[in-house]
């Protein structure tokens, strides 16, 4: 179930909720460079976040100098490419769940929760296996209260 701008639930809530979810897309500036932020406006269910305790962070850093700190058209390109197979991924099985995405400050970061780094890492590397490499870099914290995303959806809350 995909809806606009990626914000369909994944397998791992779907099971939980049948509540469609509503998606943010919002902007705050970092060293005076827009950043734009993607997300849903709500958390799961307990069940769901008992289950994926692990935030996972896909950073990708690049050269937006010319862009207002935006990646460049090619480089955009293949980060849709990635943040595409993912989610097909992420609707296929249920060890892990979107939480946000940030464009912007020359950098991407693409936010899950996972039930552990290993699942996670096979599931990465089975779905870019035919793909090219990716410039990215991967890092886990255990996060069981999703604090992580309780802040940012409380920063925009208040906007």
């Amino acid at each position: 179930m995909l809806s606009f701008f990626g914000f369909g639930k994944s397998k791992a809530q779907e099971k939980e909720s049948t509540e469609e979810q509503k998606g943010i897309i919002g902007r705050y500036y970092e060293n005076d460079l827009p950043v734009i932020m993607k997300f849903e406006n709500e958390l799961p269910n307990d069940k769901i976040i008992k289950r994926l305790p692990f935030l996972t962070v896909v950073s990708w850093r690049y050269d937006g100098n010319e862009n207002n700190g935006m990646p460049p058209k090619e480089i955009n390109e293949r980060m849709i490419i990635l943040e595409e197979s993912l989610e097909t991924s992420m609707n296929k099985t249920d060890i892990f769940t979107h939480a946000y995405s940030r464009t912007g400050n020359n950098l991407k970061e693409l936010v899950y929760y996972t039930t552990e780094q290993d699942d996670f890492m096979t599931m990465l590397n089975r779905t870019l296996e035919k793909h090219d490499v990716y410039p990215i870099e991967i890092n886990f914290y255990e996060d069981k209260e999703w604090t992580d995303f309780k802040k940012i959806l409380n920063d925009f809350k208040n906007k």
